[in-house]
Order: C-alpha cells, then sequence, then structure tokens
C-alpha cells in the first residue's frame, strides 16, 4: 500500500514543528519532512519524534539572504564558505535528529562557473556525511534563475560524481511544469531517485485534480517497486486537515 509523508514546510505551517508533526501523526501520515528547521530547538523536536513514531525523511539547506532573494547557495561562485556552512548546520542538525536526507539547495546562478561549484560543494557535502544528500530541479516558474532546472542535468552531475550517497529528489509537480512526461521519466530515473514529492498540477495544491492523474502516478510508483513514503509537498487552499480525503481516495 502507498504510503505518505506529511511536508511540513506546507503542511501545517502554521503550527510550530513539534506541533505539525504530532498533527500529521494524528492524520495517519507515515512520516514527516520539513524545509529550515534551524529555528526549532533540537530537543523539541526529537521529543515530537519520539513521541509519535514517525521519522522525519529530509530537510533543506538554508537559502541565504532571502530578502534578497537568495534561494540556495552551493552552485554561487564566491560563496563557498558559506555554501559549506550551511551543508554542515544541516548535517548537524540531520545527525541530531536522525534525519534520514538532506536537500542541498543550489540557488540562482548558471555558466561554467556555477557548474564547477555546485559539483565542489555536492562532493565536500557526499564526504562529510553518509546520509543521502539530495539535489532537486525545481521548474522556471516558481524559481526563476535557479541553477538546477531539469531532470538531466541533474543525472549529468550524479554521474559526474558516482558518490553512493547522491540521489535525486523527483518532485512529480516541478518534473510536469519543466519538462512533462512524468511516469517516463519516473522509471528511466529511478536507479538514482531518493525521494519522490507530489503535488497538484499546474497550481501545487492537493494531489487530487489537475493535469496528472495521481492514482495512475501512484500505481506506476508501486508497480515500480518503490517502497519509501511519497513526500505531500503542497499548499493547502485552507486548513491543512480539511483537505485530506485524497490519502483515503489515492486508489480509486
Amino acid at each position: 500500500m502507498t504510503s505518505f509523508s506529511a511536508n511540513l514546510g506546507f503542511l501545517w505551517a502554521d503550527r510550530s514543528l513539534p506541533a505539525a508533526i504530532r498533527a500529521a501523526r494524528a492524520h495517519d501520515f507515515d512520516a514527516v519532512e520539513c524545509h529550515w528547521p534551524y529555528e526549532t530547538p533540537v530537543l523539541d523536536l526529537k521529543a515530537a519524534l519520539e513521541e509519535t513514531g514517525l521519522k522525519m525523511l529530509g530537510l533543506n539547506t538554508r537559502r541565504g539572504d532571502v530578502s534578497k532573494g537568495e534561494n540556495g547557495l552551493a552552485a554561487l561562485p564566491e560563496r563557498e564558505d558559506e555554501a559549506r556552512a550551511a551543508i554542515d548546520e544541516a548535517i548537524d542538525y540531520a545527525n541530531r535528529t536522525d534525519t534520514a536526507a538532506i536537500h542541498v539547495m543550489a540557488g540562482k546562478a548558471s555558466g561554467p562557473k556555477a557548474q564547477a561549484t555546485f559539483l565542489k560543494n555536492l562532493d565536500y557535502a557526499v564526504t562529510r556525511t553518509s546520509r543521502t544528500i539530495l539535489i532537486e530541479p525545481l521548474n522556471r516558474h516558481d524559481a526563476p534563475g535557479y541553477f538546477l532546472t531539469n531532470t538531466t542535468q541533474a543525472r549529468d552531475i550524479i554521474t559526474k560524481l558516482a558518490a553512493p550517497n547522491l540521489k535525486l529528489m523527483f518532485d512529480c509537480y516541478h518534473v510536469a511544469r519543466n519538462e512533462g512526461d512524468v511516469l517516463f521519466r519516473l522509471q528511466d530515473l529511478l536507479p538514482i531517485v531518493g525521494h519522490i514529492q507530489i503535488a497538484s498540477v499546474p497550481d501545487r495544491r492537493a494531489p487530487d485534480h489537475g493535469e496528472l492523474h495521481y492514482p495512475t502516478v501512484f500505481s506506476k510508483i508501486a508497480d515500480l517497486g518503490w517502497k519509501k513514503p511519497i513526500g505531500a509537498e503542497y499548499k493547502p487552499v485552507s486548513a491543512t486537515e480539511e483537505g485530506l480525503d485524497w490519502m483515503n481516495s489515492h486508489l480509486c
């Protein structure tokens, strides 16, 4: 049976992270994941995870100066010290909370220098931890100027570094908006996929409408032998708990 992880960057985002973890457990999610947990004391987060029995599947490295529109640091030339400090911080938080994976955010950049910088910083990350390091292509509509934009680019990076703990975050929403052909790409890329996320296309709401028919997607994921929880990373229209019917009807 398909299992799901609540992405607490969007779901129950009006609550503290520990309270959101408890809400996810109360509404039958099998795991949780988050964006930037660093303002939450580690002991508070650990207590909520232990109380609920949920696993934290992933967190992101910091974006940088959000007031200036920054969206990650790892591909920014001349910012290596900051990028590596963000990687170290994420690894430390993941170690202390037993979080499975770390998404290293590339940031807004382009060109050969950005490519070389991203590769160097990813090499730093994969050698600093045995935990999974994820990279995620973001679509040009939601993240204009982001360095990593498609799965071909991501696969090339993963192939070049050849690190067993460097994997692709396959977000069906981002892939659909930038590339399309989600089911083919998922099957083709599965050997390097570390996590799968979902949201409706094109509005990034609950996965119960839109251009992608998620019952078909879930059936394909199951046929491919994927056993891990799928990340529900979508923006609720109203209170999160009022829009969870899709979890009970995903096999329809």
